[in-house]
């Protein structure tokens, strides 16, 4: 593959495109369930179309990734001074570019492969919608993930309630790209005050969306034995912020 399609919808299945339509039910509006903070899709990207997007955002995008690593602060135990008083901020490592500038180096390798073209199609707008229930601003965020072996992201909630904008929440829809070496990351989440609730995200072409804010964590990457060089799980995310709230 030597680029994503401009339409988001020429990456979608029959099911993808019946789900961009609105005509499943068991997607359509699933995030305006309160109970439903989190969906993952699984059969609505074309499968070979996926799996040739991993190595395309590998070299394209890969040289232009910066390290994100927020470790366990050392006084989180030694600063305890009573029994159960811990207190952890949210910590993770993995890569990532932010597609904010349209003159740094990630955005127009991201623009040469489509992948800002793909993502600014009409189809990928509607389809976000399509599964939040409602309308959404017309500005958004882009950001690309690549997860490693042992890459994870701690417990956090995404919760920013200094942003008056999206204080009352937003929208995360996330593209999965695993390479084939990757065995499994999970994304486990908080459901009746208990992380009870996991989901296999290390997919060779996978549709998540995140009704944030809510609890969760993305455990360690694990990679298959001896497959560790193609152990990459690629993400490509939008953060959308509701209409009204804008």
């Amino acid at each position: 593959m030597r680029g994503l399609p401009k339409n988001f919808a020429d990456l979608l299945t029959a099911k993808g495109r019946r789900i961009l339509e609105g005509r499943d039910r068991t997607v359509s509006g699933a995030l305006a369930d309160p109970r439903q903070p989190f969906l993952a899709i699984e059969g609505a990207l074309d499968r070979a179309k996926a799996a040739a997007v991993w190595p395309l955002l590998d070299r394209s995008l890969g040289p232009h990734l910066v390290p994100l690593s927020q470790p366990i602060p050392p006084d989180s135990i030694t600063g305890q001074t009573r029994n159960y008083q811990e207190r952890l901020r949210k910590t993770a490592r993995v890569r990532t570019a932010y597609l904010e500038r349209r003159r740094s180096k990630a955005w127009q390798a991201a623009e040469h492969i489509g992948l800002i073209a793909m993502t600014g199609s009409e189809a990928y707008r509607r389809f976000v919608e399509v599964i939040a229930g409602r309308a959404l601003a017309g500005k958004f965020g882009r950001q690309v993930l690549c997860y490693g072996p042992g890459d994870y992201a701690g417990p956090h909630t995404d919760h920013h309630p200094e942003d008056p904008k999206a204080a009352a929440g937003y929208v995360d829809f996330h593209l999965t790209f695993a390479g084939p070496g990757v065995a499994r990351q999970y994304l486990v989440y908080a459901r009746d005050g208990h992380f009870s609730e996991d989901v296999d995200v290390a997919t060779a072409g996978g549709i998540s969306a995140y009704r944030l804010p809510f609890w969760h964590y993305t455990t360690p990457l694990k990679a298959k034995p001896g497959k560790a060089a193609t152990a990459r799980r690629w993400v490509v995310l939008g953060t959308f912020l509701y209409a009204e709230a804008c």
